[in-house]
């Protein structure tokens, strides 16, 4: 040992001492703790060991090169300049570059697609820069892992349903969390407790496998409320429930400090881990259906942050962008879903609110004075034919019902008549963030037909017929009016105030709040009851049918110089859309017209 020790670096002496403690190969520890005598050739073949110099980098030391010449032996050349570390970071670099490009693509249907693609070819490029490090471990293990992930993501990812997408969402991003406790758990038995580990490792990859595990339990969760295998209401332990939240985080918070400190039990790092997967399930199952939009970008959030923190530990470039991009916007997008609901996050994160029973205090189903007005999908199509302007409002009944499609062709039968259509998005509406912008993309609707909720809201006083399609509490007056609701004080859609309300649904059950809508009880409100799809489609074919035209106006001057009619000069004024109701578009519709 003492002949081996004279031919290495002074630098390396203690690491050859420790060698019984390091992951070398056999071979390696073979020629350190057994030869007797160190010649320059046993120098050379231990200096290109892929352990040991894999080790060695982890360790902050610095070994000569394996292309140099080692005493009187010039080793045989194991790298190139793909393996440079200057290359490696150009690689990361890019992605980086194409993460954010990608992006920013995402702020639009017409773009998103794109974006997606560019966003995926730079994590394929941070992936190939990763594994181009010298020593990153079994390849076939490597190999075997991207073949799994591709076998059942790929499939996965193209059947699923457009209705199903946030029970996916869910479970990928459960996967994420998963996956990065595993790495925290992986680093911790092959260090023997993070042992010649600086401490922020430690920190960092303890940080990452308690808001990983969390964000994976309680993904799992969220899939369970949304797949229906668990009962969408809030599952509570009642007044105790945030002190054993309380005692679950410190528990896990204290075993990870004792971890820190040096602890090489395996048994404290299992118990952290139970406690954060405990806390994860007793986090989310008090949360009902009306705020699992919330709960998913926030556990989304969770993932990208703890994937940060694995790649701080990890000295991982590509790790610590992307997380840090998946945490932030996460982050903000959880705040934005708060405000749109009038809730903080503390408060959602308490739970017991959005069951699907009805809420104590609220007014029930018989219970509300005045009476519901049933109509037919004929008379609808009469309504829907004389209008001028009509506001569509989707919901999670119409993704549930998969009407998109047919909402689509309701809506280019009433633009060929003139009608004008636009569509009001609440930031809450469905199972996840922008559920109805995807489901309406996905059937080709015009983005510019897609209205916010702070920009539609004043048109619904000059819209002539609002027809919400399965959406419920974002359009219950009783957020503006009842002070006694649970639902006071989030921002709706203003449907109420259109000259006539139809409402498309299956029966009077409350939605996911568990309170009744008063606004089936306002006497401009009509009811149609039945599945979404076939209802619409019932309407479009009644307004096929009877080919109802609308009364003709006297002619004005349009903005573009042609003639119009349909719509008086100041409304088409304050119209948005160039040549509605102009005779220039009109030639292009004719044929669609009867």
């Amino acid at each position: 040992m003492k002949a081996i020790c004279s031919a290495l670096p002074r630098s390396l002496r203690e690491l050859v001492y420790a060698a019984n403690h390091t992951h070398l190969s056999a071979h390696a520890k073979h020629l350190v703790l057994s030869l007797p005598r160190c010649s320059p050739a046993v120098t050379a073949r231990f200096f290109t060991d892929r352990a040991f110099r894999a080790f060695a980098l982890a360790h902050h030391l610095h070994l000569p090169p394996p292309n140099v010449i080692v005493g009187n032996v010039i080793t045989p050349v194991a790298t190139s300049f793909i393996h440079n570390n200057n290359f490696l970071d150009v690689l990361y670099i890019v992605a980086f570059a194409l993460f954010i490009y990608g992006l920013s693509g995402l702020t639009g249907p017409r773009t998103a697609v794109r974006g997606n693609r560019i966003a995926a070819v730079g994590m394929a490029i941070a992936i190939v820069a990763t594994l181009l490090k010298q020593g990153e471990g079994n390849w076939g293990l490597i190999v075997l892992g991207i073949a799994l992930g591709t076998l059942v993501g790929v499939p996965a990812a193209r059947r699923v349903k457009m209705t199903a997408m946030p029970q996916m969402v869910a479970l990928f991003n459960g996967v994420g969390g998963g996956a990065v406790f595993l790495i925290a758990w992986a680093e911790f038995r092959n260090s023997d407790g993070f042992v010649g580990k600086p401490l922020y490792v430690a920190v960092f990859s303890l940080f990452a496998a308690i808001v990983g595990s969390v964000s994976f339990w309680g993904s799992n969760i969220a899939f369970g409320k949304l797949q229906e295998l668990l009962p969408g209401r809030p599952i509570t332990l009642g007044r105790p429930q945030q002190l054993v939240n309380g005692l679950l985080l410190a528990a896990a918070i204290v075993l990870a400090v004792l971890v820190a400190n040096g602890s090489h039990s395996q048994g404290e790092f299992i118990g952290m881990l139970v406690c954060a997967a405990v806390l994860g399930n007793f986090v989310v199952l008090p949360i009902g259906g009306a705020d699992m939009p919330v709960v998913i970008s926030m556990l989304n959030a969770f993932t990208g942050l703890s994937a940060a923190a694995t790649g701080v530990a990890l000295d991982n470039p590509a790790l610590i962008v992307a997380g840090m991009i998946v945490g932030a916007s996460g982050s903000i997008l959880t705040n934005l879903m708060a405000v749109a609901m009038n809730r903080s996050i503390p408060a959602i994160i308490a739970g017991g609110f959005g069951g699907t029973g009805a809420v104590a205090g609220a007014s029930g189903a018989g219970e509300h004075e005045g009476t519901v007005r049933s109509v037919s999908a004929a008379d609808v199509a009469i309504q829907l034919a004389y209008a001028r302007l009509v506001i569509v409002v989707p919901g999670y009944g119409m993704a549930v019902a998969q009407a998109q499609h047919t909402v689509r062709e309701l809506e280019k039968a009433l633009e060929a008549r003139g009608v004008e259509v636009e569509y009001a998005i609440h930031p809450v509406a469905g199972r996840m963030p922008g559920h109805m912008n995807v489901l309406l993309a996905e059937a080709d609707v015009p983005y510019e037909l897609l209205r916010e909720m702070d920009d539609i809201n004043p048109e619904f006083s000059r819209a002539d017929v609002a027809l919400v399609i399965g959406a419920n509490d974002v359009t219950n007056p009783a957020a503006k009016t009842n002070p006694g609701s649970p639902i006071y004080g989030m921002p709706i859609l203003d449907v109420e105030a259109a000259h006539s309300v139809v409402v498309i649904k299956r029966s009077m059950n409350p939605g996911f709040a568990g309170i009744e809508n008063e606004l089936y009880y306002t006497p401009n409100t009509s009811m149609l009851f039945g599945d979404a799809k076939s209802a619409v489609a019932d309407i479009t074919s009644e307004l096929s049918a009877r080919c109802a035209r609308r009364p003709r106006w006297p002619r004005a001057p349009c903005a573009c110089g042609h003639e119009a009619f349909g719509l008086s000069r100041c409304q088409r004024r304050r119209s948005r859309r160039p040549h509605v109701g102009c005779d220039l578009r009109r030639r292009s519709t004719s044929s669609a017209r009867c």
